[in-house]
């Protein structure tokens, strides 16, 4: 078994979306003082590698803690969308390259290659994004959820954030900020991607792995 981790790492300095303020870690307790170490974290529920919850966008949205920890884990395939460039859009012949196995899937990852910018500006430029008729096979095949390296499902400047809505309303997660998809091949996996427990939560930061045969 070899255990891939997923997750970008949560620090000072890290990129956020815009408009949101960056995690802060504060030494809360030392070993000088206090004879062991404790950090008072503080950050938005959607920092770093994170999962959207439906309450994210929709007022009658399903909050993360209300799931069962089942819906965090299933078998996955990382879609290869990595000769996109900037502004283009992941669109269903990427779903189609993927025909038979696809349909044993439960997640669907997008990779991108979007997270070799992490920590440049670039991050928060015209990264590839999905189109709706993705989504909708996305919907309509009843998969758990959808990942992508990249800090949003839709093109940074949305506002009313359609595609979001679209997706969370059938109950579907959405994984953002993912990395070291290239690390993983076209086979099926299990993917893991366990958010934190908090109550009321319209995401939350994430710990996710890719678990390899």
């Amino acid at each position: 078994m070899k255990v891939i981790d997923l997750t970008h790492t949560i620090k000072e300095g890290m990129p956020v979306f815009p408009g949101t303020e960056p995690p802060k870690l504060d030494a809360a307790s030392t070993f000088e003082k206090d004879g062991f170490r404790e950090t008072l974290l503080t950050m938005y529920s959607h920092t770093g590698t994170h999962m959207d919850a439906p309450a994210h966008v929709r007022e009658d949205g399903i909050t993360l803690d209300k799931f069962g920890a089942d819906k965090f884990v299933g078998k996955a395939i990382v879609v290869d969308c990595s000769d996109l460039s900037e502004g283009d859009t992941i669109d269903i012949s990427y779903i189609n390259k993927y025909k038979g196995i696809i349909e044993d899937t439960e997640f669907v990852l997008f990779k991108t290659g979007w997270d070799r910018y992490w920590d440049t500006e670039k991050y928060y430029g015209k990264f590839p994004v999905i189109s709706e008729e993705v989504a909708d096979y996305l919907i309509s095949s009843n998969k758990k959820g959808i990942g992508l390296d990249v800090i949003s499902i839709e093109a940074i400047e949305s506002e009313d954030l359609p595609m979001h809505h679209k997706v969370l309303k059938n109950n579907l997660v959405i994984i953002e900020n993912l990395c070291n998809l290239d690390q993983i091949g076209s086979d099926l996996f299990t993917f893991c991607a366990l958010p934190l427990k908090f109550i009321n939560s319209d995401g939350a930061s994430t710990r996710a792995v890719a678990i390899l045969d």
